[in-house]
């Protein structure tokens, strides 16, 4: 029973992509994570070397994930119980974003910590549109709007606390198949929502963003139903998505149009007992 690291993700993908994709809801962050890195190079979110980890279990097969793309957090996927202490015996790791358990597990290992975020990770059930409809329509954003795009995805970023050094590749590249979405009200853009590519049949949902001045129209909702109806007849099998569980408007939101709780997920930090 044993960590291994590399950082080359054909190597990780290679030695674990089967055991992840067979779980695609609980390891769709490693999927998609991985998959960036595949396809827009080792440093597509920063400029420092990825870390990829897996834990071979005592029969010899995969049990456990670690991703670390500096200089975001690094995040765990699906990991067997019995793989936390090595862990920390093998990586100095004084932050971690892993599901509830599993942070649980590894901060009983530092001298204290603190919790920075709680997200719950949600699929969709039976998709529920807003009822009434607010007023105007989606309409799938292109290069065009690219200003616009990044304006918004670094105000998100920004506002979620999250570094933003990917956010105009991953406009760029969600544009490039139609994975932005903007509602439009009377020909103005008043939200956004966008989704990953497809990978092992799971897409996840992600920035779903209303400037300040359009809130509370139920714009937000309307664009996040449309990408979730157009993913599932596009073909996915599972629709997904993260939300903080602080901001409770969100999550009532998500309910409503008919997303249910998978699980959660804890983003967490080592601190010195005082």
């Amino acid at each position: 029973m044993t960590w291994t690291f590399t950082d080359d993700v054909d190597v990780f993908l290679d030695t674990a992509g089967e055991w992840l994709a067979a779980r695609p809801a609980d390891n769709t962050l490693v999927l998609t994570v991985t998959a960036s890195l595949r396809r827009d190079g080792r440093h597509a979110y920063g400029g420092g070397d990825p870390v990829l980890g897996w834990w071979r279990g005592a029969g010899g097969e995969i049990a456990g994930t670690l991703v670390h793309t500096p200089p975001y957090p690094p995040f765990l996927g699906v990991t067997a119980p019995e793989a936390i202490t090595p862990l920390t015996l093998a990586l100095p790791l004084t932050r971690i974003n892993a599901d509830r358990a599993t942070a649980e597990a590894l901060v009983a290992h530092w001298p204290g910590h603190r919790v920075e975020e709680e997200q719950r990770l949600y699929r969709l059930g039976t998709l529920v549109p807003p009822s009434p409809a607010p007023a105007g329509r989606p309409r799938t954003a292109t290069a065009a709007d690219r200003e616009l795009l990044l304006d918004w995805h670094f105000t998100f970023a920004e506002q979620v606390g999250q570094p933003g050094t990917h956010v105009e590749r991953l406009v760029d590249d969600r544009t490039t198949y139609g994975g932005l979405t903007l509602w439009e009200d009377a020909g103005v853009p008043v939200a956004v929502a966008g989704v990953s590519r497809n990978i092992a049949g799971a897409v996840r949902v992600t920035t779903v963003y209303t400037p300040s001045e359009y809130r509370g129209r139920g714009y937000g909702a309307a664009v996040t139903a449309e990408v979730s109806r157009a993913a599932r007849e596009a073909g996915a099998e599972e629709v997904l998505l993260f939300t903080d569980l602080a901001n409770p408007t969100s999550n009532g939101v998500y309910r409503r149009i008919g997303f249910e709780t998978v699980s959660d997920r804890l983003l967490v930090s080592a601190v010195a007992r005082a």
